[in-house]
């Protein structure tokens, strides 16, 4: 693991030489439409600090590569818009199955348990049992004690901002009692929100916080938000609803789900990001999804998972979550290009504390681990 310092001073070099930058990473990426599908066997993708102080996130639900990015895809707003002005990361994975460990992935570097694995059904407290390395909580359960680090309390302790915007969430920092059931796993006419695709509620440190009421909020917020660079967290975490994500279909309130829906969505909230002042200024948006189809399709991996403390297979029939691709938009990403370079959660994870100069929490600090680089900020290349 790099030192934030020691990083910046290398994005630097790379920006007084293009033949120097080149040599950072060594992934491949191109201009022409052609989509490559096998991994590099370059060294590891070394982070890379182009100047982003505003990353958005916006994760989608439940798709394999070939169904959402293929030639049939349902979502053509994204497969063939949206992809023409951005990276596409073809080789981006899960880290595990089902939905909830991936998206606490995102935000903690922290593996999945059983109870994880299973969704969290019940909102029940993590029981701990010691540590492992790099930075896991060894036990089981769903809500980590407040010893457990997020990039959250990372953000706020460096004098950034963060929020996670939930489409139905209503009340602020929504989530079941402690113990009790969780009621948000099946959508509900006029209530889509899932508990579960929050990851911030899964972590005392927040829910415990006045942060959580402040910063964890209804998906409505987001557009005051994004009327000046100001008022833009460096941080936004974005999850639609059940159906605006793709999990469902057909959807409760009669929408057709899957891709078709998450499409329009994408229609109606990606403007609204990349015409902000923020994002035209310094902003990155990273579009992914949490897990393939499930774990007896593709629990595939990328990055040297393995076993982990709380869990022998983290994609319950594999390693990982299987292969689900990402769209990186940005002023410092060249459309219509693509990386090979095998990601996963716990590299954007480490991508985003690279762009905030922050240390690596979990599995983020894995050696080796590639974090984006000029494959990805690849517009000055």
């Amino acid at each position: 693991m790099e030192a934030p310092v020691k990083l910046k001073l290398r994005a630097a070099a790379a920006a007084m030489s293009v033949l120097a930058a080149a040599a950072i990473g060594g992934a491949a990426m191109s201009s022409t439409p052609a989509d490559a599908t096998t991994p590099t066997t370059a060294s590891p993708s070394q982070g890379y600090l182009p100047g982003a102080n505003h990353v958005f996130v916006i994760n989608l639900e439940n798709k394999g590569y070939d169904e959402t990015w293929g030639p049939a895809s349902a979502a053509p707003y994204l497969s063939q818009t949206l992809r023409s002005q951005g990276a596409l990361l073809n080789q981006y994975f899960g880290t595990a199955h089902n939905s909830q460990p991936n998206y606490v992935a995102q935000i903690s570097g922290q593996g999945p348990n059983a109870q994880m694995q299973a969704d969290c059904q019940s909102y029940t407290p993590f029981v701990g049992t010691g540590t492992a390395s790099p930075g896991q909580a060894v036990g089981d359960g769903c809500v980590f004690p407040a010893s457990v680090p997020t990039v959250a309390g990372q953000l706020k302790d460096a004098g950034k901002t963060w929020k996670g915007y939930m489409e139905d969430m209503g009340t602020p920092c929504r989530h079941p009692a402690l113990g009790a059931v969780d009621d948000t796993q099946k959508a509900k006419v006029g209530d889509q929100y899932a508990a579960r695709h929050n990851p911030f509620v899964y972590f005392a440190g927040i829910t415990g916080s006045p942060d959580c009421a402040k910063n964890d909020v209804d998906l409505s917020a987001l557009k005051t938000d994004l009327a000046s660079a100001a008022t833009t967290p460096n941080l936004s975490m974005i999850t639609p609803n059940l159906c605006h994500d793709g999990h469902d279909s057909p959807c409760v309130d009669g929408q057709p789900g899957g891709l078709k829906s998450a499409d329009e969505w994408l229609k109606q909230w990606v403007p609204a990001i990349t015409s902000s002042p923020a994002f035209k200024q310094d902003g990155v948006l990273v579009i992914t999804f949490d897990e393939s189809d499930g774990p007896q399709s593709d629990a595939s991996a990328c990055c040297g998972e393995g076993p982990g403390p709380n869990s022998p297979l983290p994609g319950i029939t594999g390693m990982g979550g299987g292969r689900v691709g990402a769209l990186v938009l940005s002023p410092f990403t060249k459309g219509g290009t693509w990386s090979t370079t095998p990601y996963n959660h716990y590299s954007l994870l480490a991508s985003i504390e690279d762009t905030f100069g922050l240390p690596y929490l979990g599995y983020a600090g894995t050696p080796g681990l590639n974090r984006f680089g000029l494959d990805v900020y690849n517009a000055r290349v």
